[in-house]
């Protein structure tokens, strides 16, 4: 008769980013102001790229790419979490819930492995910069393009499919300002042990390929950079690197500081200041890093504001 009791659950309650009514007006503008940043500095970075001839190279497919995954994770969290404080609490239906942890989910893990990819393109500029046109051609590039998406969304349904073929009985309250993956799966009430390994195992091997891959790609570009004799050859190489590398660090700390851990671990104050760090800051972030460390970018920049090339 157990069975009967159990009413499935069509709706989310998510608590939102605080419960303290003052605090939410700031917030919702500090959030206005840094969502704003983040699509006009991804979308701005994607128009400069498909308008200059110039940055049709490798590096800028990415980071164009790069730009329109943060655009993308940074819309399936930040317009909700906006309306929240607007509102108080927030009530997403079972659907909505699915559909922004399956978004978040995807870009997140597109953006891993696009960064990943830009670490191997950095590799092949820096090291072997004689073959770097023939290594990099439009197909390759298209390809790993491609297999990052391809690998997102296959995380993506992999996520969804494991938490939403559980039970939700009792508690419907998430207690977090989106349906992220561990605030939603500490709330069901079927065994979850399976459901956290699969986290733990998808999310470990995504992340551990990517850095792998990234590791591996440093590891040869400092190797080089040791061996140049010219100051100038050592700081084209790193500056080529340097944004690259400030993106991975931002990116991957918080990634593993949310991930792989245990969610009886959690505390979810701190889960919530590094979600919104991810979900909200480094999306802003990444065209910043980009744009202000490297030339070709202002100089694009420039010619499209001003009509000429500042050289």
């Amino acid at each position: 008769g157990n069975r009967a009791l159990r009413t499935e659950v069509t709706e989310f309650l998510l608590l939102g980013l605080t419960d303290d009514p003052h605090l939410r007006l700031p917030l919702f503008i500090t959030f206005l102001l840094i969502y704003t940043l983040t699509m006009a500095g991804n979308l701005g970075m994607l128009l400069l790229i498909l308008l200059d001839p110039r940055l049709h190279t490798p590096m800028y497919c990415f980071l164009g790419n790069l730009s329109l995954v943060d655009f993308g994770y940074s819309s399936a969290v930040t317009p909700t979490v906006m309306a929240g404080l607007l509102t108080g609490d927030q009530v997403l239906s079972y659907a909505s819930c699915a559909t922004q942890l399956f978004f978040f989910a995807a870009f997140a893990t597109v953006e891993n492995y696009l960064l990943a990819t830009m670490a191997y393109d950095r590799y092949a500029a820096v090291c072997r910069p004689l073959h770097y046109t023939s290594t990099m051609t439009t197909g390759v590039c298209a390809f790993m393009v491609t297999a990052s998406y391809i690998c997102g969304f296959l995380t993506a349904s992999i996520h969804v499919g494991d938490i939403f073929s559980l039970s939700f009985c009792n508690s419907t309250v998430v207690h977090h300002f989106f349906c992220d993956v561990p605030a939603v799966l500490v709330l069901s009430c079927s065994d979850r042990h399976v459901s956290e390994l699969v986290v733990v195992y998808v999310v470990g091997f995504n992340v551990f390929f990517a850095l792998l891959v990234i590791l591996i790609s440093y590891i040869f570009i400092f190797g080089i950079i040791l061996t140049m004799h010219s100051a100038a050859g050592h700081s084209k190489a790193l500056s080529t690197c340097a944004s690259h590398f400030t993106s991975v660090s931002i990116f991957y700390g918080t990634a593993i500081f949310m991930y792989l851990q245990p969610s009886s671990s959690h505390t979810m104050d701190t889960a919530k200041i590094s979600s919104v760090f991810y979900t909200m800051v480094i999306p802003m972030l990444n065209p910043l890093v980009y744009s202000l460390r490297n030339k070709e970018v202002k100089r694009a920049f420039t010619k499209i504001i001003f009509g000429k090339y500042d050289c």
